[in-house]
């Protein structure tokens, strides 16, 4: 007889974890159940009803129940039959048997996807499910009241074929997702499977979603759109991966043919559909079917779309080319010129030969200019904007009535032309090639003269220009420009070539001539008119002039001009400050007077020059020009007196008497000629003051030598040298100002200016208490 089993007391294997009610009396009572565990917090339980419903439910062994949270939950319950659900089993998919009948579901959306019924003669009151028991295998058994059916797993791959060629392509991506998550297909087959659905969408006219699908292939290579932009056999034609998928799709031919193709096939399906023929294509497309330039026009901004995103990723160089030359061939058949422009300027692998002739026959001459210009060729990008900027400027003079709105017109060609001056100018700045730079400073100089400066002293550029040829290649009329390169030339450069100084000079006085022409003529008109109208329009510049400014700041400054050159310029106008500085530097000391006091009456001036010539007599002078001015000038008493007030005491009493003339009120010049004779005996006696303690000092000089030369010394048997230490005896010995004794040799090997303690008395000189005056 068989001994009855107890249960062991000795271990634990399962523990109460948590319970679930059914909610609803009409699910009736349990009759089946099947468990999957997902990951460490989610594991789904489904349970069959006697009713015929499945119930899905999540269990979280992680919740806690204290917090107000529940373990198990249910997520949804779908009716399947009005039978009972005698088995579940769950393989990639969630199996059903009950009432004759097998369903197959999607583990998550619920989805029946499959569905088998039992025919009549095999017996159905009951079935009973089986599978492999590791729960993934490929063979599931349905045993009925009298039979058994097996049933095999068709492979993941042919249920995505079939799927595909069905076009059901929102279940094949959840399919091959699910696949991915539940670790039965790699990321390399999921980014396969896009490229292929993207290839099938393309075909079939959706060109986003298939652009979609592409983008989120990680395994896809650019270069297999290349064949859809651009006719073979071009230079990409060997990059093109020879990869026909599955073969679901034709093979890769011009998106023109493709839409052509496409438009055929739903006229085709338009017939066959009044036929009353199913037909694959969409039945958006034959209830409004698309123009051909619709579908191109989605086509290509599909397109630019993928390559802007492959542009960001790490290609190899012959794929980046591609990319970039077929997206801007691609902008160009859309005309999307800013975009086209932004590419161009920006760094980027665009074969040039692919597009100059492309870009030269549709228009685009900025886009190529910029290309050009980004790839090196600053010869063809400089001609193109010259050839730009002189179009503008010949458009500017067509009969307005031809130009519509001749304000807008105007200012849009002014641009233009502004536009193309800014980006050669720019090229320029870098670029050493002196012959270019020369070849096209001219119609620079005419849209913006600011541009040409900046031009000729950019400081991109590794050498200089030759300053020579840059002076002889500067219009004689754009002398803004001449005179700030010599500026910039002298002053940044720090030029010492007396030619360029010259020039600048010159330069500067030739303006300075022609604004004093203009201000003298603005002066005599506003004069006309006050003397008519009592008030005067605009304003006298005689007195404040820039350009003047200009030069007279650099008439000071530069000692490498030829001033005699200058004069002779400016000889006969009334630039009198500027001549006052040419004679100083030529050191005519009696002109620049003569202009100071007498032509501009500037006396502080005047006074100032005197203390730089530092010597009386050119005080005299300037005294003899106020007081006899000549060419029928009345006396100047008044800067006279200034003078005599500010310097009389550097001036000879006797001399200023002499020169003062009768006629000179005595009021005037009484006070201040008192304070000169004062001035001079007070300078009188000081200097014997001074010069009785001179005398002093060098008294007490010579008497504190003398006392130093008398001193005595004592030697005897027991004094020593203070360098060798050796017995002085008889011998000759020497001693220094700081009472050091050493013996004749050691004298002779210190010398006279240095003692034993090392101290130089030339350059440390010792003075004693005794020597200092104390009288």
């Amino acid at each position: 007889m068989a001994k009855k089993l107890e249960p062991s007391k000795s271990r634990t294997v399962l523990e109460f974890l948590a319970h679930f009610d059914l909610p609803l009396s009409s699910l009736n009572s349990f009759s089946s159940i099947a468990i999957v565990t997902l990951s460490d917090t989610q594991i789904v339980i489904y349970a069959g009803t006697h009713s015929g419903s499945l119930l899905l439910l999540t269990l979280n062994p992680n919740v806690d129940p204290s917090s107000g949270g529940d373990k198990v939950k249910l997520v949804r319950y779908v009716s399947i039959s009005h039978s009972a659900i005698e088995s579940i089993h769950v393989i990639a998919l969630i199996v059903v048997a009950g009432e004759g009948k097998m369903e197959l579901y999607h583990k998550r959306s619920g989805t029946c996807v499959q569905a088998f019924s039992f025919g009549g003669g095999i017996g159905t009151s009951s079935c009973f499910l089986a599978d492999e028991e590791n729960g993934n295998g490929k063979y599931v058994a349905v045993a009925t009241s009298s039979k058994i059916l097996c049933y095999r797993k068709i492979p993941s791959e042919e249920q995505i074929k079939y799927l595909l060629r069905k076009k059901n392509f929102k279940e094949v991506i959840s399919l091959v997702e699910e696949l991915e998550i539940d670790g039965d297909m790699s990321g390399d087959m999921l980014s396969f499977v896009h490229a292929q659905v993207g290839f099938l969408l393309l075909f079939d006219l959706h060109f986003k979603e298939a652009v979609d699908h592409f983008l989120f292939s990680e395994t896809m290579q650019p270069s297999e759109i290349f064949p859809f932009v651009i006719q073979d056999p071009n230079r990409w034609s060997l990059l093109v991966p020879r990869n026909r998928y599955w073969g679901l799709h034709p093979p890769p031919i011009h998106v023109e043919n493709v839409v052509e193709d496409g438009l055929l096939a739903i006229q085709r399906a338009a017939f066959l559909k009044k036929a009353g023929v199913d037909t694959p294509v969409d039945d958006e497309f034959l209830l409004n079917p698309p123009s051909r330039a619709d579908l191109l026009e989605s086509a290509y901004s599909n397109f630019i779309r993928y390559f802007q995103v492959m542009r960001d990723k790490d290609l190899n160089q012959p794929v980046k080319e591609g990319v970039d030359t077929l997206l801007m061939y691609l902008y160009r058949i859309l005309n999307c010129t800013e975009e086209m422009e932004k590419l161009a300027s920006s760094e980027n692998s665009c074969v040039v030969e692919e597009l100059e002739t492309l870009l030269e026959e549709s228009g685009h001459l900025r886009t190529l200019a910029f290309l050009y210009a980004n790839k090196g060729i600053n010869s063809k990008a400089l001609a193109i904007w010259r050839v730009l900027a002189r179009n503008c400027l010949s458009d500017a003079h067509e009969d307005p009535a031809e130009t519509g709105d001749l304000t807008d017109s105007n200012t849009a060609l002014v641009s233009g032309r502004e536009t193309a001056a800014i980006e050669a100018s720019k090229i320029l700045e870098e670029s050493a090639d002196v012959d270019s730079i020369l070849q096209h400073l001219g119609w620079i100089s005419e849209v913006d003269e600011e541009l040409a400066i900046r031009v000729l002293t950019s400081q991109k550029r590794i050498s200089p220009l030759p300053p020579d040829d840059v002076v002889g290649a500067i219009d004689p009329r754009k002398i803004v420009i001449l005179q700030r390169y010599l500026q910039w030339l002298i002053e940044d450069q720090d030029s010492t070539d007396t030619q360029f100084h010259t020039l600048y000079a010159l330069s500067l006085a030739k303006t300075a001539l022609e604004s004093l022409e203009t201000d003298v003529s603005l002066h005599a008109v506003n004069k006309s008119i006050k003397g008519q109208n009592n008030f005067i329009i605009g304003r006298d510049s005689l007195s404040e002039n820039p350009v003047r400014e200009r030069l007279q700041f650099f008439l000071h400054s530069s000692d490498l001009y030829d001033a005699e050159e200058v004069l002779e310029l400016i000889e006969g106008s009334e630039l009198w400050l500027e001549k006052a500085i040419l004679y100083r530097k030529l050191g005519q000391e009696t002109l620049v007077l003569q202009i100071l006091a007498l032509k501009l009456e500037d006396s502080e001036a005047a006074e100032q020059y005197c203390v730089e010539l530092g010597r009386p007599d050119a005080y005299m002078q300037l005294l003899d020009m106020y007081l006899d001015p000549q060419n029928g000038k009345e006396p100047m008493f008044n800067a006279a007196v200034r003078l005599l007030h500010n310097h009389g005491e550097s001036l000879d009493p006797l001399q200023v008497l002499k020169r003062l003339s009768p006629d000179m009120p005595l009021q005037l010049a009484s006070e201040t000629i008192l304070r000169m004779l004062r001035a001079r005996l007070h300078h009188y006696h000081q200097g014997k003051i001074v010069h009785s303690l001179s005398r002093a000092v060098d008294a007490d000089a010579r008497l504190a030598r003398l006392e130093e030369r008398a001193r005595y010394v004592q030697i005897n048997d027991e004094s020593l040298c203070d360098s060798c230490h050796a017995r002085l005896g008889t011998k000759l010995f020497a001693m220094y100002p700081d009472d050091s004794i050493v013996c004749y040799k050691c004298s002779r090997r210190l010398g006279e200016s240095t003692s034993v303690t090392r101290r130089n008395f030339k350059k440390d000189i010792l003075i004693k208490p005794g020597w200092l005056v104390s009288r």
